[in-house]
């Protein structure tokens, strides 16, 4: 009697998880969200079938198709999907959210290990794509050379930080490198959407996760360094950091490259002007892009 109740209290969970995304009062990409991060959840337990129709405009014909199209068998689960099925399941959703009315590529969240240059991609759309709006990031670091308050970042000192995260402004922050706090200001971004325009977000993997949580349609692309040698290069040839700071980014990096396959899109930084067009790209519609 108590597994028949079991049962029967996880059908109803997951039906009114599908009641939610039908009615638009819940994200089909927060519910993959869920189910990726619990796979034995109430969303990891829905069938993908399931959960296709559960999304306005999707039918059983329509769902069959991309079944087949994505290579998911009628009896997969959400949380029983392999790493690459997971990926192309979660790219065609967001597609579809985009496509019928989310903020889609509207919000693009930028990447990446250290040194793999989203500082320099981000400058060099601010300056040849106008149309972009560029989020600017408090932090508790210190100026390097060349960056302008307000521009570049907000530096603010950790009383202020403090103040940010009690009233509620921050989108997203982080300790970065066990050193120092960035955190992305809430206001300016939702008010950007709000009235239509293109944002991008350059920050670390960890505000990119919270970005996530806080505004699953946001598409986040990973920048990934031609090779591992080049990271290094770049990291000791800036000279920002001294040796013992360059190790410890170091090892931070090879972590967060593991984190690559999270991301919607990953984008390889051969060439800054590419890379940054690729960026630009993946904020238009799709019919206008290259």
């Amino acid at each position: 009697m108590a597994a028949s109740r079991a049962a029967v209290a996880a059908r109803r969970a997951r039906a009114a998880v599908k009641a939610d995304v039908a009615r638009g009062t819940r994200s089909p990409l927060d519910v993959l969200r869920a189910a990726y991060e619990a796979p034995e959840g109430v969303e990891g337990r829905l069938r993908v079938t399931e959960f296709l129709i559960s999304i306005p405009a999707i039918g059983a014909t329509k769902s069959a198709r991309i079944m087949q199209e994505l290579g998911i068998s009628p009896a997969k689960r959400l949380g029983g999907l392999g790493r690459i099925q997971r990926r192309r399941l979660r790219e065609f959703v967001a597609d579809w959210v985009a496509d019928h009315g989310g903020t889609g590529e509207r919000l693009v969240v930028l990447a990446g290990p250290t040194a793999v240059g989203k500082g320099t991609v981000a400058s060099y759309i601010r300056r040849h794509h106008p149309e972009v709006r560029l989020s600017v990031s408090a932090t508790t670091r210190a100026p390097r050379p060349g960056e302008v308050e307000g521009e570049h970042y907000y530096f603010v000192d950790d009383e202020e930080f403090d103040r940010m995260i009690a009233q509620g402004e921050l989108l997203e922050w982080a300790t970065v490198h066990n050193a120092h706090r960035y955190g992305t200001p809430r206001t300016p971004v939702e008010t950007a959407i709000a009235a239509g325009d293109s944002v991008l977000l350059e920050i670390d993997i960890q505000g990119a996760r919270a970005v996530r949580r806080a505004m699953p349609e946001a598409t986040l692309v990973f920048l990934q360094p031609p090779s591992w040698e080049e990271l290094v290069r770049r990291l000791v040839g800036r000279g920002t950091e001294s040796p013992a700071e360059q190790q410890r980014r170091l090892e931070t990096a090879r972590v967060e490259l593991a984190a690559a396959d999270e991301f919607d899109h990953q984008v390889v930084n051969h060439d800054v002007g590419e890379a940054a067009q690729k960026v630009v790209d993946l904020m238009r519609p799709r019919k206008g892009r290259r």
